[in-house]
C-alpha cells in the first residue's frame, strides 16, 4: 500500500474509536470498550497528523521514504524485533518463577502460554524460512 493512502486507514481508526466511546456513553457496551476506543482514537489522530506532515514537509517525506527503502534500517528493525522477542521470553520466564513463589497459579498459566506460543512461532518460522532460503 502506498504511504500516501494510509490516511484513509487512520480516519477509519478515528471513527472506530469515536463509535466505541459513543456506544459506551450510551450504555450499549461496557467500560472496557471506552478505554479501547480512546486508545484507537488517539492513535488515529496521531497517524493523521503524521500523514499531514508527510504531505506538507518535503524533508520529512524524503526521510520517511529513505527509511522505508533503506536496507540498513530494515536490518536494524529486524534486529530490534529479535531482541524484543528474546527479552520477552526471558522476562516472562522470570515472571513465571516469581508468580510461582507468590502462589499465582492462574497467572502462571497465562504467562507460560505466552512463552510457549512465541517459542512455537519461532520454531515454525525458522523451519519455514530454512526451507525457503
Amino acid at each position: 500500500m502506498k504511504y500516501d493512502k494510509k490516511i484513509y486507514i487512520s480516519i477509519f481508526w478515528v471513527l472506530l474509536g469515536a463509535i466505541l466511546i459513543l456506544c459506551t456513553s450510551l450504555g450499549k457496551i461496557d467500560d472496557f470498550w471506552s478505554g479501547m476506543g480512546a486508545g484507537v482514537l488517539v492513535i488515529g489522530i496521531l497517524q493523521i497528523a503524521r500523514q499531514i506532515r508527510y504531505r506538507i514537509d518535503f524533508e520529512y517525506r524524503e526521510e520517511v521514504d529513505t527509511n522505508m527503502s533503506d536496507e540498513r534500517n530494515r536490518y536494524i528493525a529486524n534486529k530490534a524485533w529479535a531482541w524484543a522477542g528474546y527479552t520477552f521470553v526471558i522476562i516472562s520466564a522470570a515472571a513465571i518463577i516469581v508468580m510461582k513463589v507468590a502462589g499465582r497459579d492462574e497467572l502462571i498459566k497465562i504467562t507460560s502460554g505466552g512463552v510457549c506460543l512465541i517459542v512455537l512461532l519461532y520454531w515454525i518460522f525458522y523451519h519455514y524460512l530454512r526451507r525457503k532460503y
